[in-house]
């Protein structure tokens, strides 16, 4: 069993950065893919990032050139950094892991085999 647990979210302004984060815990494998995805009312879980053990890192085409995840698997802790955030971005953001050995990420959330409980973003106009 693993346990995930965000953190990093707030409320932020049109333009600004907040940097959300991810700790694992629990019994982990070598072998693990991260994902980010966000959840706003009335919508559907979407996929934001992410980022295999070891491979590519993959964007959702909404977030390309402003968002960046990384991970520290030393750490057992993966973040994500958001830049120029706009206002139809406030969600619940919630970090997600998948076992796998696929040097290649995952972007649909039935993919995933653990959800964190999420971390609110709210970015005012």
């Amino acid at each position: 069993q693993v346990q995930l647990v965000e953190s990093g979210g707030g409320l932020v302004q049109a333009g600004g950065s907040l940097r959300l984060s991810c700790v694992a815990s629990g019994r982990l494998f070598s072998s693990i893919t991260m994902g980010w995805f966000r959840q706003a009312p009335g919508k559907d879980r979407e996929f934001v990032a992410t980022i295999p053990w070891s491979g590519i890192i993959y964007y959702a085409d909404s977030v390309k050139g402003r968002f960046t995840v990384s991970r520290d698997n030393a750490k057992n802790t993966v973040y994500l950094r958001m830049n120029s955030l706009k206002p139809e971005e406030t969600a619940v953001y919630y970090c997600a892991a998948k076992i796998s050995r696929s040097r290649v990420g995952a972007t649909r959330s039935d993919e995933y085999d653990y959800w964190g409980q999420g971390t609110q973003v709210t970015v005012s106009s």
